[in-house]
């Protein structure tokens, strides 16, 4: 797509699942990809793909929920390629469980990751956005969090949270600037695993292992928004398996 070759395009979570589908779409397509996650052996073998494939790709040991680390990833992204035109904040966990389980801890990682490491992109990229005076927000957000089940509700409620500060974030950013959220349902991802409740994660597995559609579907969600032209917003995009309820 013409609207996404030479862009630059910083990806949390890009180690796996949606993130590194995302990111091999989008450098195939002629953006530049500047990696983070938590994985370093990961990212280091996904950049290589992509420089073998005849992309562009560099990478940072990101953990968003330490505002030091998305704050680096934005600034590698700058330093190396002189600008930023999109950020997609994708990293996120999904510890579900009963709240009469009373898995605090759960509920503090889960805030700390998918809450705050958007929020600490917002910090490190809105105002390099301002400046340049263009720039787009990409945030991943469930369909659990557009039917609230029981387990689901602090995971529901951390992708709410998200879709409440993107919409005001949108409302704020004026003619120059994009918010886009995705709402992916099951896909198959590693995310059960972030679930300590075995029986829980077994039961998202097995879910995922009827209906799960692949990665490459919500990468494609992803690309359709960026390419389209500056002056077009895609406010938000929900994609689900035909199967899920």
């Amino acid at each position: 797509m013409a609207e996404i070759e030479g862009k630059v395009i910083a990806i949390t979570g890009a180690s796996s699942g949606i993130g590194e589908a995302t990111a091999m779409l989008l450098a195939a397509q002629g953006a530049t990809v500047v990696l983070g996650a938590r994985r370093e052996d990961r990212l280091a073998a996904l950049s290589d793909r992509i420089v073998e494939q005849g992309g562009t790709a560099s990478f940072s040991v990101t953990d968003v929920s330490r505002r030091e680390d998305v704050s680096r990833l934005v600034n590698l992204a700058v330093e190396r390629h002189g600008k930023l035109d999109v950020l997609i904040s994708n990293a996120g966990i999904a510890p579900i469980s009963l709240l009469d389980d009373l898995r605090v801890e759960d509920w503090e990682t889960t805030i700390d990751v998918n809450v705050k490491g958007v929020f600490y992109g917002i910090a490190a990229a809105l105002p390099l956005f301002r400046r340049q005076g263009f720039g787009h927000f990409v945030h991943t957000l469930s369909t659990a969090g557009l039917k609230i089940v029981p387990t689901m509700a602090v995971y529901a409620g951390s992708k709410n949270a998200v879709r409440a500060i993107s919409e005001g974030l949108r409302q704020e950013a004026g003619a120059n600037l994009r918010v886009t959220t995705i709402s992916p349902g099951y896909v198959a991802t590693g995310l059960s695993s972030s679930t300590t409740d075995e029986t829980l994660r077994k039961g998202m597995q097995a879910g995922m292992d009827t209906m799960a559609i692949p990665p490459r579907a919500i990468a494609d969600a992803i690309a359709f928004a960026i390419g389209q032209p500056s002056n077009v917003d895609v406010g938000e995009i929900v994609v689900r398996p035909t199967a899920q309820a």
